[in-house]
């Protein structure tokens, strides 16, 4: 029996399917690039659950006051000053959101909502983990996660990014069976891509952590350097997307790019990338919806045939 024969089916959640081979895909409007610009408006327990399998604060004994802190900055204050650039600009944007921000600081949802933004769920707290979660347990937290946004919002759950990227081999299936639509956790594309799952469809969206903030200034990179990485990006996935369309992400944390003397790349940043024709300023279920509709039943089949 082959090492591919082996494999647990989970190991082959995704076909493989090379971008230069595909269907063209041409965005609403003949636009090149879809941009999706992604907030992740999160909140840090002072005191977290005891006992996960990974330490959520682990540079001190609890409570961690100075990384406890350090995040709710963002809420306090980073938030609104990333709101000022992003209205500047009126971007549509996709709120990666721990939803216990929503319950804890109805301010923060008032000015979300009023903006009509879309919510990706990331759990209820960034510093709750999926980790060594039994299945049932987990379809459990999800279905809490769906009902509890339906409750806030009035709306279906579109999106899902585990909580601190943390997911177990069930995550997806669970995902696709509570109807979420697309999901964040597998960044393997510059393209939307269908996951295998037990029940539904399910569409990886692009997740790009090349110009996540969160990844950047965690690391000796600056805002500058940040700021000129994601241009450079934006730069080439516009000239690739002459031959095929391309999906752009910009991922955000209050806590970080709202420091003051960060704040100005961000508005570099967008104003380089609207200065082009051709972008599509979208939300991720816009994105995923369109690419459902009109593109998924090309890659379908031209895929049919496909073993691998």
């Amino acid at each position: 029996m082959s090492a591919a024969a082996d494999r647990p089916v989970s190991a082959d959640r995704i076909v493989y399917s090379p971008i230069t081979r595909r269907p063209k895909l041409q965005w609403p409007g003949g636009a090149r690039i879809a941009l999706w610009v992604v907030p992740n408006v999160e909140h840090y327990e002072y005191l977290p659950r005891p006992g996960q399998l990974r330490d959520p604060w682990p540079r001190a004994p609890h409570p961690d006051v100075l990384g406890y802190s350090r995040a709710d900055y963002g809420n306090r204050v980073g938030f609104w000053r990333m709101l000022e650039v992003i209205d500047r600009y009126q971007v549509p944007c996709s709120v990666s959101l721990n939803l216990a921000v929503y319950e804890h600081f109805p301010e923060i949802m008032e000015a979300c909502e009023r903006r009509n933004w879309e919510v990706i769920c990331h759990g209820f707290y960034n510093t709750d983990f999926l980790f060594g979660l039994p299945e049932e347990k987990e379809r459990e937290f999800i279905a809490e996660c769906v009902a509890t946004h339906r409750r806030l919002t009035g709306r279906e759950l579109p999106g899902r990014l585990s909580q601190a990227g943390t997911l177990t081999v069930n995550t997806p299936d669970l995902v696709a069976e509570a109807g979420i639509k697309y999901y964040c956790d597998w960044r393997f594309d510059e393209q939307p891509f269908p996951i295998k799952v037990k029940t539904g469809r399910l569409l990886a969206m692009p997740y790009q952590l090349e110009v996540n903030d969160g990844v950047n200034f965690r690391f000796p990179v600056e805002a500058e350097a940040y700021a000129r990485f994601t241009i450079e990006m934006f730069d080439r996935l516009y000239q690739d997307s002459a031959e095929s369309g391309r999906v752009m992400h910009i991922a955000l944390h209050p806590f970080m790019i709202g420091q003051p003397y960060r704040i100005r790349y961000l508005d570099r940043i967008l104003k380089h990338v609207l200065s082009h024709d051709q972008v599509w300023l979208a939300t991720g279920g816009q994105i995923a919806d369109w690419y459902l509709e009109n593109y998924l039943p090309l890659l379908d089949a031209q895929m049919s045939g496909t073993t691998r």
